[in-house]
């Protein structure tokens, strides 16, 4: 069992992690009530002027400022619904829109701290290593870049086909209580640049939540009803932050140390990498992280290889990431299936391109 002051340290560690979940969960399903991503997916296919291509690149980059600001599970929960809508009001394939979602929510989720779970872990590491926030952001953002790219270059080849062409009709958006989605849209904008700076997550997460419930209260109580916090999700996070802890003193760390070695050579960053990498897309991305964390942590660029591995790679499994499986019940839910054998062929070679352009610079 873990002693006082151990527990005392892993509860202040996690505890913050655990609040912006719940708290940035609140932020991102009343804007969705309000409507924002709903307006966000039809402002793109009235500005991509019926060229196919043209608004797949729009939704990306929504998918992408999405992923970046209110995390990776709020564009898998939230995006995904709205890009086959559109799709199929457009009379377009939903694929090409469906993979967006999915991979950008995984490999759109290193710039920032917030952007994934893994990040706010590892960023506690980067305090210790003197790096702090903006260390964070300097070392993230070229791997960031590279892994956007390569994943954009990868759907692009695949989906080419099916990107081209035109669409007719313009799918116009469901009305909305405008105060409300100005409201909503408005502190989403927001949190962007608060977060980008350094601020507390969770503390800023906290009051965009607490805002948005006030404005929501007094415009339409109604909307506030059924709001899917995650509260099963933190307990369960909260027993394996317990859980990893404890192996980890216990033997497990001593075993990943053999394996995934030391050194910050281009060998063993790759090494690290791909151990995360596959891992995630054995066990789930978050206990992957947890486990490594503690033979990466002596090094900024073993923990930023670590995250690579752990961010962009989990794309092969169903399981790989939480975002994975939220994504696939909203693509059952709106009548959308893709074969498992397809989705993971087509995910190894996202995955593979995306973390070799991330990784690249740090072994640069």
């Amino acid at each position: 069992m873990l002693s006082g002051p151990e527990l005392a340290e892993l509860v202040a560690r996690v505890g913050p992690v655990l609040v912006f979940l719940l708290a940035i969960t609140v932020v991102a399903e009343i804007s969705d009530r309000a409507g924002v991503f709903d307006v966000a997916g039809h402002w793109a296919a009235r500005a991509g002027r019926h060229r196919t291509l043209v608004l797949w690149l729009l939704f990306v980059l929504v998918a992408v400022a999405c992923t970046v600001v209110l995390s990776l599970d709020t564009t898998a929960v939230l995006l995904t619904p709205v890009g086959l809508a559109v799709a199929r009001q457009l009379g377009l394939s939903p694929v090409p829109f469906a993979l967006s979602t999915l991979w950008l929510a995984n490999t759109a989720s290193l710039l920032l701290p917030v952007s994934n779970l893994t990040n706010l872990l590892a960023l506690h590491q980067f305090d210790q290593l003197g790096l702090g926030h903006a260390g964070y952001v300097r070392l993230a953002a070229l791997p960031a870049a590279g892994a956007v790219v390569g994943t954009l270059a990868v759907l692009f080849l695949l989906h080419r086909r099916e990107l081209s062409g035109r669409y007719q009709p313009d799918a116009p958006p469901e009305p909305h209580d405008r105060a409300l989605l100005r409201a909503a849209a408005g502190v989403c904008v927001a949190v962007g640049p608060l977060f980008a700076l350094g601020l507390n997550p969770a503390l800023v997460s906290t009051a965009a939540a607490a805002v948005l419930v006030a404005v929501t209260a007094r415009r339409d109580r109604r909307i506030l009803h059924g709001l899917a916090v995650p509260w099963r999700m933190a307990l369960v996070l909260a027993v394996l932050f317990v859980g990893i802890d404890l192996a980890l003193r216990h033997g497990l760390q001593a075993w990943l140390q053999e394996v995934a070695g030391g050194g910050t050579s281009p060998g063993d960053l790759a090494r690290l990498a791909g151990l995360g990498a596959v891992s995630a897309n054995v066990v789930n991305n978050l206990p992957a992280y947890l486990a490594l964390e503690s033979v990466a942590r002596t090094e900024p660029d073993r923990l930023m290889a670590l995250l690579v591995g752990v961010n962009v790679g989990p794309l092969v499994t169903p399981w790989a990431s939480l975002a994975t499986l939220l994504w696939a019940q909203r693509c059952r839910t709106a009548g959308v299936v893709m074969g498992r054998w397809s989705l993971a062929v087509q995910g190894l070679a996202c995955a593979a391109v995306a973390g070799a352009l991330a990784l690249a610079p740090l072994l640069l």
